[in-house]
This record gives structure tokens, sequence and C-alpha cells, in this order.
């Protein structure tokens, strides 16, 4: 990725992260991940989850805040929603995924129902990604396979459309 999507001119003239490019946003979903990862094994609430990450977070001026929050506040608040969307999709109970998985499928689930502008495939590839990297060997096709599902059901013309083009 070159710098020059990623910057904008600082007051002093010097380049400064721009909190919407691509990796501000890839950001924000690891430390969303993160968040519901953290929230799923302690129980905390989703403002005490938040103020830790922050206050922790070396990279925050990095992120796209919004959407940090968003996903975070978003997976956390309407958990029992979100699961409603996926669990019909597992091949086994919700209490045996593991809580990486768990808490990429609620960000993903979430992101789909919610950030309509947010293409799914955008949003599939990102919860891919993160799975690839935080989660066990093979647990990225888990995700890809429950999410491509769960978009199905949530943006049926979308994804009619997208496979329509693809044919």
């Amino acid at each position: 990725m070159s710098g020059i999507d990623d910057a904008k001119p600082a007051a002093d003239g010097a380049a400064a992260p721009n909190p919407t490019s691509k990796m501000a946003r890839r950001r924000a979903r690891e430390l969303a991940l993160q968040g519901v990862y953290q929230w799923l094994l302690s129980g905390n609430t989703a403002a005490t989850v938040q103020r830790h990450l922050e206050a922790e977070s070396e990279n925050l001026d990095k992120t796209d805040r919004e959407l940090f929050v968003s996903l975070l506040r978003g997976a956390i608040d309407s958990a029992d929603e979100l699961r409603a969307c996926f669990e019909p999709l597992l091949s086994r109970p919700v209490a045996e995924l593991s809580p990486i998985e768990h808490a990429i499928l609620l960000l993903g689930t979430h992101e789909l129902r919610h950030n309509i502008e947010t293409p799914y495939r955008v949003v599939i590839n990102e919860a891919i990604e993160l799975a690839k990297g935080y989660g066990g060997t093979d647990g990225h096709k888990f995700v890809n396979g429950v999410l491509d599902k769960t978009a199905a059901r949530l943006r049926p013309e979308e994804v009619e459309a997208a496979r329509a083009n693809r044919g």
C-alpha cells in the first residue's frame, strides 16, 4: 500500500494518518476483535472493555475510531440477536466455538447487518484475514462458510447480484 492514499497533510505540512484508510479500518476490526474476545472471556461491560483497549492501544491514532466503537459496541450489545442469525448455520453449538471464531462471527454478522455501505465480500474477506491472523489452523475456512451463508440471509439481493455477475 502506498502512503499516498493513507496520508493527508497535517497542519505543519507533514503527512498524518488518515483514520478512514483501509489500514485504519483493518486496525479498527483488529481492536474490536480484541475487545469482543476480552468481553467473551471476562464478561466485563462494553464500556469497560472499550476503556481498557483505548488506554492500552499504542496505535489508536491510526485506527478508524468510529468503526472500532461501532463494531465493538454493536457486537457486544446485540450479541444474542447476532448469534440468532448465524447459529442455525453452525455445524456445532455456539458454546463449542473457539472464543476467536465466536468473536469474529459476532463482528462479521454485526457488520453485515448494520454496515450496508461495506460490500458483503469485504466484510467476509476482512473476517477471513482476522481468522487467519488470530484463529486456529482452519478457522478461516469455517468463518468464511458461516459468514457466506449469513450474508445470503441478511443481504440476499446483494449476494444474488454478485453471483449473477460472476456467472
